[in-house]
């Protein structure tokens, strides 16, 4: 379902998302492969993206383009989903907000690319958080700036449905560990990877499926 929250100009005029996903945006943004290639790049050169570049952060985009890398070749998408997709995809265009340092994102942007890729005649764009702050603004989660986060078009420019940034049985499993105290980070992220490789999609997959069925 839509859910973007109309910003305020200087001039005190709403920005809507056709203000915001301007011909510029569409040129600048990455496609899959350069975001890949992007990934790749940081990895060879010991960095990440964005402005903190911590030893964990670094550590976490290496790990990250593994993952991406091993979902690419094993990501199914279900012939349920795919022809659900076919019947109400018309000239979409999928704008994902992300970073190559954020877990979540290295799951479940591939999954994207597959559900997109599998039906066809969708534009997938890549765009990192901290380069694009009024996009983000626009689409935070419970007032955070949470990614990966997707964000559908039509062919008009108008919104569709946004999705993210992270299944409901994943944060279940976030839930919980707040609700038993866990702060440290190290096992929070083993916990939601382990969360993730145990769902194997699953959680994605019935999402998409309802929001889609929700859709005239």
């Amino acid at each position: 379902m839509p859910n973007f929250v109309p910003l305020i100009n200087n001039n005190m005029t709403p920005i809507t998302p056709e203000a915001l996903f301007t011909p510029a945006l569409f040129a600048q943004a990455m496609d899959f492969s350069a975001y890949m290639q992007l990934s790749e790049q940081l990895v060879a050169e010991g960095r990440t993206s964005g402005p903190n570049q911590t030893e964990a952060y670094v550590y976490y985009t290496k790990l990250n383009l593994q993952r991406m890398k091993r979902l690419n070749k094993t990501v199914e998408v279900p012939a349920q989903l795919t022809e659900l997709m076919k019947q109400k995809a018309n000239n979409w265009r999928w704008i994902t907000i992300t970073e190559p340092w954020c877990g979540d994102a290295a799951q479940c942007v591939p999954v994207i690319e597959k559900l997109a890729l599998a039906t066809g005649g969708i534009q997938t764009h890549y765009i990192l958080r901290d380069e694009h702050p009024a996009i983000m603004d626009a689409y935070l989660t419970n007032g955070g700036r949470s990614i990966p986060k997707l964000i559908c078009l039509d062919e008009k420019g108008a919104e569709v449905f946004t999705w993210g940034p992270r299944p409901a049985v994943i944060q279940e499993v976030m839930n919980r560990l707040k609700a038993d105290g866990v702060t440290e980070i190290a096992t929070i992220v083993e916990a939601i990877q382990k969360a993730y490789n145990d769902d194997k999609q699953q959680g994605m997959y019935q999402e998409f499926v309802a929001l889609l069925q929700e859709l005239n």
